[in-house]
């Protein structure tokens, strides 16, 4: 059976995939690792590792026989970079975005390189350290000099795992147009800090995300994708798909409202209001409102469970109910406090007056879910958009489902399956057949909701 192989590289999970000619998964493999720390102490990803399995999976299948790979793609999270020396080898550790950046690195950027709102409009990316994969290269040069020298090669994680296949330093749109801080939208090309700081000297050529080489890998001839970012990868099936406009909310650690139909720049107040841009394969900006949704998700439920003395994964059961939905609205008001970012109206304290794990669960999806209508209103700021898909691990949250088809009772909501999203996106990216409008029924389980009858 001829199929396309995917290797799809979460923060968590790592995940390869087999898809046939009408992009159904026939093979899959999922593992994850450890987190090893870097140099002060901070965890990040054990990159030997991830290569390693890489290799050894891949070359497995080939082995086997029972499938023929005639192309390979890889999808991964943004913000992430590997530098190289002249004979190919990694540098330093793959610092994690979520590490602190030294604020005097930052304001001695935007002393040189602002206002910082000048900048960001300009980037679609706002100030958030190491988040913006740029800064990582600014810093790195500031405080490790000696390194910085050595770097023949700077790569985004993309496209580092296509090198590991094709050893060819290669960069992409998608990569390079995530929050980097990297490329200037209104020019077209790499913002003018990169070239001041000969940053650009460390930056492969840019290629297209739908290019690709056909190499000769143990004996076998295999078409090698340059990689994907994954947010971008996501998209890229209902943008093939889909004829009208619509807004893509793609779940996970991260919850991104993408909205590819926005064709004005971003303006400060998009800014101000956590705007910022994402890249589509072609180069052009996704107006984009980004929340660490899941994140907190996952952390409010891990206290709610201690509190309530219940397993861990209870929250996993919990279905919506209308009649606890209406009590806790009589006298509503925020009450958790966020641990992973802030708003105006959360309380200093978290303070529980519920008896039951359900009622203070559905209190949690309720200010979850107004906040994710914010970020969606945010993405849609100035376009008329009916249509909403949500993929990614909330799409199987029938709470968060329920109130989210609520509280948009003027758009058409429907949820895709939430498994394959990024990995079909990077299949998809380096195949030459063209999708038609019933693909996402077809391959995403597509499911329309509709809102709750209000009595």
């Amino acid at each position: 059976m001829d199929v396309t192989a995917v290797f799809d590289i979460g923060k968590t999970n790592k995940k390869f995939f087999l898809f046939d000619k009408d992009y159904q998964e026939v093979y899959r493999d999922y593992t994850k690792f450890e987190t090893i720390e870097d140099e002060d102490g901070y965890p990040t990803e054990n990159l030997q590792a991830l290569q390693t399995w890489l290799k050894e999976v891949f070359d497995k299948i080939l082995v086997e026989k029972e499938y023929n790979i005639t192309a390979i793609n890889f999808s991964t999270y943004g913000a992430s970079l590997v530098h190289l020396d002249e004979n190919g080898e990694v540098l330093t550790p793959l610092y994690n975005y979520t590490k602190p950046l030294d604020k005097k690195y930052i304001d001695s950027f935007f002393e040189k390189y602002g206002p910082e709102m000048d900048f960001a409009v300009a980037t679609g990316s706002s100030n958030s350290g190491m988040l913006n994969s740029g800064m990582q290269l600014y810093w790195l040069k500031q405080t490790k000099p000696e390194i910085f020298k050595k770097i023949k090669y700077s790569l985004h994680l993309p496209q580092y795992i296509s090198y590991v296949f094709t050893g060819i330093p290669i960069s992409e749109y998608t990569s390079i147009g995530c929050h980097t801080a990297l490329w200037d939208y209104g020019k077209r090309d790499y913002h003018d800090w990169v070239y001041a700081e000969g940053i650009h000297r460390i930056l492969p050529p840019i290629v297209s995300t739908e290019t690709s080489m056909n190499m000769n890998y143990n004996g076998k001839r295999i078409k090698i994708g340059v990689g994907i970012h994954d947010s971008s990868a996501a998209l890229l099936p209902y943008v093939r798909s889909e004829k009208e406009k619509f807004v893509l909310v793609s779940t996970g650690t991260w919850s991104i409202a993408l909205n590819p139909f926005s064709n004005a720049s971003l303006t400060k107040g998009d800014i101000e209001k956590e705007c910022i841009n994402y890249m589509r394969i072609n180069g052009k900006p996704v107006k984009s409102s980004r929340m660490f949704l899941g994140n907190e998700y996952n952390l409010q439920v891990q206290n709610l469970s201690k509190h309530f003395n219940v397993h861990k994964d209870y929250h996993k059961s919990v279905d919506f109910n209308q009649d606890t939905y209406f009590k806790i609205l009589k006298d509503f008001k925020p009450m958790f406090r966020w641990i992973s970012f802030e708003t105006k109206e959360m309380p200093l304290d978290t303070k529980i007056p519920y008896d039951s794990f359900e009622q203070a669960y559905h209190h949690l999806m309720v200010e979850l879910v107004l906040l994710q209508v914010e970020s969606i209103e945010i993405a849609t700021s100035g376009d008329t958009i009916q249509k909403l898909y949500i993929d990614g691990g909330f799409s199987d949250n029938r709470v968060y489902i329920k109130l989210l088809s609520h509280y948009l009772r003027n758009m058409e909501l429907r949820t895709t399956d939430s498994a394959l999203g990024s990995a079909l996106g990077a299949a998809i990216a380096i195949s030459d057949s063209k999708l038609d409008s019933k693909f996402l029924k077809k391959n995403y389980s597509l499911k329309k909701h509709v809102p709750f009858i209000i009595s």
